[in-house]
């Protein structure tokens, strides 16, 4: 079984607004409202990929309601902590014109220490049938900025394998924790190592360092693929890549996509060059349609012999003034 938690789960909307400015009065041309949050994107890819997979987090008020409510329409195994506060509400406006999408999130609610707690009992319940555990987004007001590191360190004395895909300080606490990967994109990679990248080595030197933070494999997401120090035993550093395709419908969740393809790929025994590639193909083909981790599995097949796979040589780190 795999686990993925949302512990700052959402209603995402997502518009179709061709030309879209700022100031200007607009009319969408298509919408779509589902169950959303990273690690909720996640599990809706893994369901896809016919993996076995929980959704667990917390939700609240009406909108944690019709959030449970999706998730079971959809077939997807779930059992969240109710709280008192509202689930927020993310909107997304994709213009089919420019390719560009803008994302307003809510902050979401605040959760107590003793929800929080209940929250902390289900997942130990959980985990004891599971083999891989996904932490995925933000944390919600009221929680404590370490809770990924003692969540991981949770799973870890349970044997799970333990993946972390957020930002800012809980992603930088979370490597305390010592979780098996850390899947940031460029951006949240940057934050994490305290650095921008101006050029490719600097990429490459950034995935060594994901490891010298706490992390046992790093992998960096790119609009192109991926970048990735990882391996069975002994690490290897590896660049993956494929072309955008062409006319793609919306971005929104391709790096939940890409982090599904992996973790299914991982979690049936696949090397660790076939679960970047698999990854990869994902993160591409959620590309072509309109909702955060929405896939087609006969597709991803067909592109995988296009997904390219380089071994590096890994950069020599040093001192950075």
């Amino acid at each position: 079984m795999i686990i993925t938690v949302t512990l700052n789960a959402a209603i995402d909307k997502t518009l179709a607004v061709p030309n879209f400015r700022l100031g200007r009065r607009h009319r969408s041309v298509e919408q779509t409202s589902m169950a959303g949050g990273k690690g909720v994107n996640v599990a809706r890819a893994l369901k896809s990929l016919g993996q076995p997979v929980i959704a667990t987090g917390v939700a609240g008020g009406p909108t944690g309601t019709r959030l449970v409510e999706q998730l079971t329409e959809e077939a997807i195994l779930n059992d969240f902590v109710r709280i008192r506060e509202e689930s927020r509400t993310s909107t997304a406006v994709v213009d089919p014109t420019s390719g560009e999408q803008t994302e307003i999130n809510e902050r979401g609610p605040a959760v107590s220490e003793g929800e929080l707690e209940l929250f902390v009992d289900k997942l130990s319940y959980l985990a004891k049938g599971a083999a891989v555990c996904v932490f995925s987004g933000s944390l919600p007001r009221g929680v404590e900025p370490g809770l990924y590191a003692r969540l991981i360190e949770d799973m870890r004395r349970l044997g799970v394998t333990t993946v972390i895909d957020s930002e800012g300080e809980a992603l930088r606490l979370a490597m305390r924790g010592e979780p098996t990967v850390v899947t940031p994109n460029e951006r949240e990679a940057e934050e994490l190592v305290g650095h921008e990248f101006a050029e490719e080595e600097d990429r490459l030197v950034a995935t060594r360092e994901m490891l010298e933070l706490g992390a046992r494999e790093a992998v960096m997401t790119l609009p192109t693929g991926c970048v990735a120090l990882v391996g069975d035993g002994e690490t290897r550093l590896h660049r993956v890549t494929l072309e955008p395709l062409e006319t793609p419908v919306s971005a929104v969740g391709s790096g939940d996509a890409f982090l599904a393809g992996y973790v299914s790929a991982r979690y049936a025994g696949e090397s660790p060059e076939d679960c970047l590639r698999f990854g990869v193909a994902c993160g591409a083909e959620s590309t072509q349609h309109f909702g955060a981790g929405v896939l087609d599995p006969r597709r991803v097949e067909r592109l995988l012999p296009d997904v390219e796979l380089e071994v590096l040589a890994e950069p020599v780190l040093g001192p950075r003034g």
